[in-house]
């Protein structure tokens, strides 16, 4: 239980949570907000899904690396506290989608995880929780607790907003990064959308490419539109 504003469940992994997140951020150095960085594992979540079959390819190496940096933010949460975990996380976005593709690195990987503990001035020994399973029942414990305020059929991020009573839902998922007066803008809408008890879900499928480095988009152009369909790119039902 914490006197957060808003909870936040994130995959390390997920590019639209990280453009998410980094909107959240916008409006928190603007408006006297608090967040909770939780856990949701795009891994577990599709713990009985074929990848071969119902995903491009690295998928699933993608979705494996996403729980084994997750285990790392549970180490960190435990050991230095819940307010370590969010500049944890911002550490990995931004190493993850605000750079250049590096294809041959490999992001659950202690190669990749030890240069951002350095940064952000955690020591290097974390890493090896990229490895320690015992932390998965606590990661499953979190992301039962995402869906079970939504209901199973989203993906990354959540946003529970006046926990722990407060609405919570799939998104916003937005594929470009809003300036401070129009995340504001943005924020208030989707209060107010939140705000009312009855509303369920306003949704298309069609996405731009995430303007993301990572992705190929630089900040100042549009990436080319796809369907998402299901919320993800899987290419099965």
């Amino acid at each position: 239980m914490t006197d957060a504003d808003i909870n936040f469940y994130f995959d390390p992994v997920c590019p639209f949570a990280w453009m998410t997140s980094k909107w959240v951020r916008l409006v928190m150095a603007q408006r006297d907000y608090t967040v909770d960085w939780r856990f949701i594992s795009l891994r577990m979540v599709n713990s009985a899904v074929n990848y071969d079959s119902h995903f491009p390819p690295d998928y699933e190496a993608g979705h494996t690396a996403g729980l084994r940096l997750l285990r790392v933010a549970a180490r960190v949460r435990a050991e230095y506290g819940r307010n370590a975990v969010g500049p944890l996380y911002e550490a990995i976005g931004a190493e993850v989608f605000d750079t250049a593709p590096n294809p041959g690195m490999d992001r659950g990987s202690p190669a990749f995880l030890e240069p951002i503990l350095a940064h952000i001035g955690l020591p290097a020994t974390l890493a090896n929780a990229l490895d320690d399973t015992s932390l998965d029942s606590e990661l499953r414990r979190e992301t039962d607790e995402a869906l079970s305020l939504t209901g199973k059929d989203v993906g990354t991020p959540i946003i529970q907003f006046q926990p722990p009573k407060g609405v919570a839902f799939f998104g916003p998922v937005i594929s470009r990064l809003p300036d401070e007066a129009e995340a504001l803008r943005l924020w208030d809408n989707v209060l107010g959308l939140a705000s009312f008890p009855g509303f369920a879900e306003l949704k298309r499928s069609l996405r731009e490419r995430p303007q993301l480095r990572s992705f190929g988009v630089e900040a100042d152009h549009i990436g080319v539109q796809e369907d998402w369909h299901g919320g993800s790119r899987r290419t099965k039902e």
